[in-house]
């Protein structure tokens, strides 16, 4: 494998809004579902969406937030997210943030992670797992959607980065597999009272 950089993502947006056809691919409808099921009906407080792509994902959970907060590593996918959202304007918003890093808001009712955490190394992916932890709000949902199976731009292997991205927070965690396949998993994530 060799892991892909910001200026190659910002070069795959610049020749596409839609790299990996997730507004019209069937599958990624599926998984995009099996996300929203994990987060439920809402409506939720604050959301963070780690990682929003081109804004496939941030656009069908924007409805379910009070506030959405949807961060992109990228100029041009920060772009593509905020075209994604605009019918959200006010109570959604694109940011331009690549993790690790401080997050925009101290505190979140849900995160999403979603097609992130294989592209960051095992050092970065931990500095995240913390900082996440630290703005989700007692009783709030976190939900980690993932490939299963490696592609050759990861930094990471993909079958245990959901466990190890858990683990890595330092918390107990309740996890519901939400949906699976042989390609990728969705899972809703609340931590364990007392811990």
């Amino acid at each position: 494998m060799k892991p892909i950089t910001l200026a190659g993502f910002e070069n795959t947006f610049a020749q596409s809004d839609d790299p990996w056809c997730t507004f019209a691919d069937r599958d990624e409808g599926v998984k995009r579902a099996a996300i929203l099921h994990a987060l439920g009906a809402g409506p939720w407080g604050r959301v963070l969406e780690l990682a929003a792509g081109n804004g496939s994902n941030s656009a069908a959970i924007g409805p379910r937030a009070l506030r959405l907060d949807a961060t992109e590593a990228t100029a041009g996918g920060t772009a593509l997210v905020a075209r994604a959202i605009r019918s959200r304007a006010g109570r959604a918003r694109a940011l331009r943030l690549a993790v690790p890093a401080r997050l925009p808001r101290a505190r979140y009712d849900a995160v999403v992670i979603a097609e992130l955490l294989y592209y960051l190394s095992p050092r970065a992916m931990a500095r995240t797992a913390r900082d996440v932890v630290r703005v989700l709000a007692p009783g709030g949902m976190l939900v980690l959607a993932h490939h299963r199976i490696d592609f050759h731009d990861f930094a990471q292997h993909a079958a245990p980065l959901h466990r190890a991205f858990l683990a890595a927070t330092g918390r107990r965690w309740r996890v519901r597999v939400v949906r699976r396949n042989g390609r990728w998993v969705v899972l809703g994530c609340t931590m364990r009272r007392g811990v």
